[in-house]
């Protein structure tokens, strides 16, 4: 994950400016945040830090599409 910081929250290295899939993420001591950077004061999916490594792994094989 690289970006700026914004409140704890990170856009992710993935994203672009002319793309529609673009995500923030905040890692916290307990859980992962994740919401749609095109639409900051919307939704936020959360995660346990147990969870997040196999949602990582679904998004990269594609289980999602």
């Amino acid at each position: 994950m690289s970006g700026t910081a914004r409140d704890g929250w990170f856009k992710s290295s993935y994203s672009s400016a002319d793309s529609d899939n673009c995500v923030t993420v905040r890692i916290a001591a307990y859980h992962v945040g994740v919401k749609d950077s095109n639409n900051p004061d919307g939704s936020i999916l959360i995660f346990s830090r147990g969870e997040w490594p196999a949602f990582v792994r679904g998004v990269k094989i594609g289980e999602f599409e």
